[in-house]
């Protein structure tokens, strides 16, 4: 249950827009009890060869403490994101 309710929290976020409106994020099915799968959006800052960005998110039942599944539907090229498949490798960081 303390994952749903820090999920809800993320959604609040997401719908909102965070910080300058750039990044969005929301449920994909608003019928999914479990809040698993999501979608997201980055608006790219001004002269970057990038515009948009749209990706797809998702939490396992276990989210926060294994860290969402990022896939990104927009080609990329960062080096933490499989160039073929657009995953996204995710690690935590020491605090």
């Amino acid at each position: 249950m303390e994952n749903i309710n820090r999920l809800l929290e993320e959604l609040g976020h997401g719908e909102k827009g965070i910080r300058d409106g750039t990044l969005s994020y929301g449920m994909d099915d608003g019928d999914d009890i479990y809040m698993r799968s999501w979608s997201g959006n980055i608006i790219c800052p001004h002269k970057t060869s990038i515009v948009f960005i749209k990706l797809k998110l998702f939490c396992d039942k276990v989210y926060p403490e294994k860290l969402p599944t990022i896939c990104f539907h927009s080609g990329i090229n960062m080096t933490c994101a499989n160039h073929e498949i657009g995953v996204m490798k995710l690690m935590r960081r020491k605090v």
